[in-house]
């Protein structure tokens, strides 16, 4: 065993997943130089273990392993330990995760690596087992077979490592180059191979599990906005319906779990992550600012709710996740779902039999149950008749009440830049588009918060918690995620948000890119640490690549800055968008943001400049500007103020003393006009 002063390293860590293992037996460090030298120094390997604080089988392996004495006495004595979470280093994630992909195939969390002291994986893998099980050996086997490997067939760990280092930096030499033009006969030929892989029965592409495709449905969104193909809008509105009533939704208060293990979206992986959900409140509010999709409302507006509720902290930023599991005695393993899940009796005890019968139809409760022991996830695949509704919400919020008695599902109050700006972008966006300013003024306080706590003479932190930074750069993500929402706010509030944006940007563009190649860019700083490899990962997956967020920005900056740095932003994005188009080529599924972006520099981007009159009268300007925020597509740009107040407006008046709506794509110009009418007219999808 370890001496008392050798634990709980972890207990200081600004990370909630690092915290949760600092009572382990395991010695644990953070990931640092000191660790790299003390196992150069003791000449063993590193045992580098990352997750993240909500992940379910992480918890389990720690249950299983970590708190075990006898296992965390042989992983102290033949290792240095180390723990990271991937939440707040997803460089050290992405490095080490592509190590474990290409050794075994797949990829996961917890994932388990070993390593020379020079940080060159040798052998990886993911979860393991206390005891063998499935093929699979045993941690403290395998455990022994490394420390055996190490000590006597040392030219084999060394071959190894070699051998997946070269393997490493092979896969991050960037996007190839290839002469594919941005345009038309790019983006139809890639949405029609999405389309091909659409479920048409449950929604959704392709099979079990299934991860919400919130990127893809915004870029098939602003395809369908460009083009007016109902084939394209169908498929979204199926695919956000279908998760909408199933189990992945949470139908009592809100927000989306992190995917369904099942193709029809009932049965979820119940921790729920600030990613998946400000990504999707965009879809949603997206979708439903095109029509009267009552549906697409509603969870616009729970979702939001579930942000400012559940995951709302004090300093008005969003925490990243509720866990999967619940704790429902202490010092015993969580248990997943065990907050969300009911049986007919638990309806009836709360409802009483006739009212707790209704509700066991409506929300698809059953004696056999869909999920474990005989419980269910609460669906909803048909909303009560218009008679019945008020009845429906009274039961709905009695339930609501009744689950909030149950144990609670932890919170990771980590606060990561990248995330919360997607949740500004997302807010600033629904609000204006949904006539909600309350949601923009939740968007500007989360926006001020990070400027003030994440954001240091021009750098940005990837994490804080409780208010406090935390050490770990940012990636370029963060950088252009917050530098998105800044200029969502800019089109929705003060002008001071476009002055912090560009020097996100001009940050980004000085330590992020590609000296050698134009428009690429990778996903650490210059000056960041260096690792095996300086990742870069151009793919779209649970979030948006960094890469083409960044593109989103720059073009969006391009709209809306004064005019130098309006062309080097746009002639950036174009760089990038271009390095881009390969994947939308060959990988559209993995470029959903690629295309929104693409869709959006298509059509100019479009940009809508209301001028309000000589006289500062502003009510028309606002009807003006409510139609512009309805009727515009995705990738916009829609600003309003006085003329010549900023670089949209200049030189553009209004008419005949009345304010007006200047809509233009690209550097070409439509003549002004002053009626929503000629606004729906000039910005709606045109008819198919």
């Amino acid at each position: 065993m370890c001496d008392a002063g050798r634990v709980n390293r972890l207990s200081g860590a600004t990370s909630p997943y690092l915290r949760q293992h600092a009572g382990n037996p395991v010695d644990w460090r953070e990931w640092g130089p000191e660790a790299l030298a003390e196992a150069a120094q003791r000449d063993v390997p590193i045992l580098l273990s990352i997750g993240y604080a909500s992940c379910h089988w992480c918890h389990v392996m720690a249950h299983e392993s970590f708190e075990d004495a006898a296992t965390a006495e042989l992983m102290n004595a033949k290792f240095v330990c180390v723990k990271v979470d991937r939440e707040e280093r997803p460089d050290l994630d992405a490095v080490y995760m592509n190590a474990t992909v290409a050794m075994t195939g797949q990829g996961g969390w917890p994932m388990t690596c070993f390593l020379t002291p020079e940080g060159e994986p040798f052998y990886c893998g993911t979860y393991y087992p206390k005891t063998p099980r499935h093929g699979m050996p045993s941690f403290t086997q395998l455990l022994t077979a490394v420390d055996e490997t190490w000590r006597n067939r040392r030219d084999e760990v060394n071959t190894a490592a070699a051998q997946v280092g070269e393997a490493l930096r092979q896969q991050t030499a960037g996007l190839p180059d290839a002469e594919i033009a941005v345009g038309a006969e790019l983006l139809a030929p890639a949405v029609g191979t999405v389309l091909k892989d659409l479920d048409s029965q449950h929604g959704g592409f392709g099979g079990a599990p299934k991860f919400p495709p919130s990127a893809l449905l915004e870029g098939l969104l602003r395809h369908y906005e460009r083009t007016g193909d109902p084939g394209v809008l169908q498929a979204v509105s199926f695919t956000c319906e279908a998760m909408a009533r199933g189990g992945i939704y949470d139908q009592l208060r809100g927000g989306f779990a992190r995917y369904s293990v099942d193709a029809a979206w009932v049965v979820p992986h119940f921790e729920k992550m600030l990613y998946d959900n400000a990504q999707l409140l965009r879809v949603y509010a997206h979708l439903a600012r095109r029509g009267p999709d009552a549906l697409a409302r509603r969870v616009t507006r729970e979702t939001v709710e579930f942000l400012l509720t559940d995951l709302g902290t004090e300093q008005g930023a969003f925490a990243s996740a509720l866990d999967a599991d619940t704790h429902l005695e202490p010092g015993k393993p969580g248990v997943e779902g065990a907050t969300y899940v009911w049986t007919p009796a638990e309806l009836n005890g709360e409802l009483g039999a006739l009212e707790g019968g209704w509700a066991a139809e409506l929300f698809g409760v059953t004696t056999a149950g869909t999920f474990e022991h005989g419980t269910s996830v609460l669906t909803r695949y048909a909303d009560p008749n218009p008679a019945d509704v008020e009845r429906f919400e009274v039961i709905r919020a009695r339930l609501s009440e009744a689950r909030s008695r149950r144990p609670q599902p932890e919170r990771d109050d980590k606060v990561v830049t990248a995330w919360n700006g997607m949740a500004i972008v997302a807010l600033a966006e629904a609000g204006a588009a949904l006539g909600h300013p309350e949601w923009i003024d939740a968007a500007a306080r989360c926006a001020r918060y990070l400027l003030d706590a994440h954001v240091s003479d021009g750098r940005v932190c990837r994490a804080s918690l409780g208010g406090v930074p935390g050490t770990a750069p940012g990636v370029l993500e963060d950088y252009a995620w917050l530098a998105l929402a800044l200029l969502a706010l800019h089109q929705t509030a003060d002008a001071e948000w476009l002055a912090h944006a560009q020097r996100l940007l001009d940050a980004a563009i000085t330590h992020f890119a590609d000296p050698e190649t134009p428009g690429s860019w990778f996903d650490t700083a210059d000056d960041a640490e260096t690792l095996l490899t300086r990742p870069r990962d151009p793919l779209d997956g649970a979030t948006p690549a960094g890469t083409s967020v960044l593109a989103e920005a720059l073009l969006t900056a391009s709209a809306i800055a004064d005019t130098e740095p309006a062309a080097r932003y746009r002639h950036l994005a174009d760089l990038t968008l271009t390095r881009g188009a390969v994947l939308l080529a060959r990988a559209p599924r993995s470029a959903g943001q690629w295309l929104a972006v693409a869709e959006a520099a298509l059509r100019g981007p479009i940009q809508v400049a209301v001028v309000t009159g000589p006289d500062g009268e502003s009510a028309s300007a606002a009807t003006l500007l409510a139609a512009a925020r309805t009727a515009a597509p995705g990738g916009a740009i829609i600003v309003s103020g006085p003329l010549n107040s900023q670089p949209l407006l200049a030189d553009r008046p209004p008419v005949n003393d009345t304010a007006a709506a200047y809509i233009c794509r690209g550097s070409v110009c439509d003549l002004p006009v002053t009626t929503p009418q000629d606004i729906h007219t000039a910005l709606l999808p045109p008819e198919h």
